[in-house]
């Protein structure tokens, strides 16, 4: 099922900008007995994506409580909310479009997320790298032909459920569809998102996590090599929402402290 600004509806015009241009953005979020887990982090992450992309301002109040009724009908699954610039403009101008318009749409919790949490996923190396741009850098925009590509390979992978992707100077930024830390002794590191790649919910909670705890967080530019000299690497989502790695190609993992400490807040 899908709602259009509020209204059940299943069809967009061919002029609009997320069609012709990807020119939009979205959040995924899990849905638990009607409630939104990280709603408060969703709806600040459209609003910053929104101004990152010089949107006319989002109306938050009338988005969460249509993002709130849409969790009560469903209960239980994913909630995706798409946010298009609308029709409107003459070529790539944006001059003209109206107010922007709101997608939400429902869809079953991925089944083999609960397996993976249990047994541990393995990551191998992408061959396909992120371009560098800090201007999009973090934004979860509707231009996705990176992990279209990104998934096409691994699925041609035997044996890894997900893909360490690099960007383009060949540092470590993330996976095909989730967040990525590891952890040397009481050091955890992740990526900086600074030039590509996808800033996270669960990401965001995962740094909040990290303040009074045992480990201590930085953000870091690291090449591969840092990930083999870890103890431990986990991977995140919205969805999942945190696994604990098993292996990266040859590299076997069997220390789960931090996947122990997140998973009861996560």
């Amino acid at each position: 099922m899908y709602w259009i600004n509020g209204e059940p509806r299943q069809q967009l015009p061919l002029t609009d900008r997320a069609i012709q241009f990807g020119d939009g953005f979205f959040t995924t979020a899990r849905i638990r007995t009607g409630r939104i887990d990280l709603l408060s982090y969703h709806l600040e992450r459209l609003a910053q994506s929104a101004a990152r992309l010089l949107f006319d301002p989002l109306d938050l109040a009338v988005l969460e409580r249509e993002m709130r009724q849409a969790a009560e009908q469903w209960r239980d699954g994913v909630l995706k909310v798409i946010i298009s610039r609308g029709s409107g403009g003459r070529g790539y101008s944006a001059a003209g479009c109206g107010m922007p318009l709101r997608i939400l749409s429902h869809g079953e919790a991925p089944p083999h997320y609960p397996l993976w949490r249990r047994q541990g996923v393995n990551l191998t190396l992408s061959p396909v790298a992120l371009a560098c741009n800090p201007l999009l850098a973090g934004i979860k925009h509707l231009n996705r032909l990176e992990q279209v590509l990104i998934r096409t390979r691994l699925e041609q992978t035997a044996g890894a459920q997900e893909a360490v992707v690099l960007d383009t100077r060949g540092y470590v930024t993330e996976c095909c569809a989730a967040n990525i830390f590891w952890r040397r002794g009481s050091e955890v590191y992740t990526p900086t998102l600074e030039q590509s790649g996808v800033a996270g919910v669960m990401r965001r909670h995962i740094i909040a996590l990290s303040t009074g705890s045992p480990f201590t967080l930085h953000l870091v530019d690291a090449l591969p090599a840092a990930l083999l000299a870890a103890d431990e690497v986990i991977i995140c989502n919205a969805l999942m929402p945190v696994l604990p790695v098993n292996r990266f190609d040859e590299r076997i993992y069997q220390d789960r402290t931090l996947f122990e400490y997140l998973r009861p807040s996560c």
